[in-house]
């Protein structure tokens, strides 16, 4: 069951699209009840309203799109639609595949971006020197853009190995609009290759968008040391825009691969999903964190370990065979958490669903 929205959800994220799930819950008392349907909407579907809900569940659904949270609709006494958002990886497109693009591609996939890197030399562009991108394109640069199919929310690495392919990239992506885009290259470089371009007619705002010399100036000198002063770099302009709006708290949806697979496959054993639906205080695990959980005892994911999660395992086992949901409170302050021998000090409202 629902099983095909699961499956949605994984396609429509790798296609780029950011998703909200929604899930209609009717309540038989404050925490438990059924849930009777799932949908996914992609940003655009939600802007063109292509699911049959109130204006106030539509605000609801274009809030969580934009700070990344949980919300909760109420539509009726007993009734409500629960809206999570899912965002895709932020995508790093490397350009030039070298002795700095390794290790800014190890460090940008461990913080979270899809990584993609292109090189026109076989021996620089393999999946075995870069194991953890998501895609390694070895072609002539001026090829390999009708390859990549660019988004706006992309970020853009350019660091190939000279001053003329540096400049072929150059012209194509200040046609395009990035979320970031970086060159490197000395100070004299790049001053150089903005005179030539501001002389073929580009405009200075365009080229003033281009972080070069790239990086936050850490004096670094090594090729991780460099990658490093990249990665800080993609960090900040990935985080900025929505820290600045939303505060502190805004995090980026989480996507757990692993649990979306595990509920896109028709399971004859019992098994529950659990979902961290807010958290306040020290928690170890923050709100759209997931697990699964079968009835045999086995799972998939973590809402953050140790005995809150083994408390929740034992009400998802009694929910397998009734099916529904239920809204667990989880306590791990002050006595409560000492007596259970647990290092946080807060609370998590999660979310058990059987079906």
């Amino acid at each position: 069951m629902f099983e095909n929205q699961y499956n949605e959800l994984s396609t429509r994220i790798k296609e780029g699209n950011k998703c909200i799930l929604l899930t209609c819950l009717t309540f038989h008392n404050e925490r438990q009840g059924t849930i009777t349907e799932k949908a996914i909407l992609t940003e655009e579907q939600v802007l063109q309203k292509q699911f049959p809900a109130c204006d106030e569940t539509y605000e609801e659904m274009r809030c969580s799109l934009e700070d990344g949270k949980i919300h909760i609709s109420k539509i009726e006494q007993n009734k409500a639609i629960l809206i999570e958002p899912f965002f895709p990886k932020p995508r790093l497109v490397i350009f030039g595949g070298g002795h700095i693009a390794k290790p800014l591609s190890e460090f940008a996939s461990r913080i979270g971006f899809s990584v993609t890197v292109i090189d026109d030399r076989p021996i620089f562009a393999n999946d075995l020197r870069f194991p953890e991108a998501d895609k390694v394109i070895c072609e002539s640069f001026e090829k390999s853009f009708d390859l990549i199919g660019f988004r706006k929310s992309d970020f853009i690495v350019i660091i190939t190995r000279g001053h003329r392919h540096d400049g072929v990239v150059l012209r194509e992506i200040l046609r395009h609009n990035f979320s970031y885009v970086g060159m490197i290259g000395s100070k004299r470089r790049v001053t150089a290759m903005k005179e030539e371009l501001l002389q073929e007619g580009y405009s200075k705002e365009r080229l003033d968008f281009v972080k070069a010399p790239i990086g936050i100036d850490i004096s670094a000198v090594t090729p991780d040391e460099i990658g490093i002063s990249i990665v800080s770099q993609l960090i900040l302009y990935k985080n900025k825009s929505n820290v600045e709006r939303f505060g502190k708290d805004y995090s980026h949806p989480e996507f757990d691969t692993e649990v979306n697979r595990e509920f896109s496959i028709p399971s004859q054993m019992p098994r529950a999903l659990i979902t961290i639906l807010s958290s306040k205080g020290s928690v170890p695990r923050k709100a759209g964190a997931k697990m699964a959980a079968y009835y045999d005892g086995r799972t998939s994911g973590s809402i953050g370990g140790g005995c809150s999660e083994a408390g929740v395992m034992t009400k998802a086992k009694n929910l397998m065979l009734d099916k529904g949901f239920l809204i667990e409170h989880i306590d791990m302050t002050g006595d409560v958490a000492e007596s259970e021998g647990m290092v946080c000090g807060g609370v998590m409202e999660v979310l058990i669903e059987a079906f």
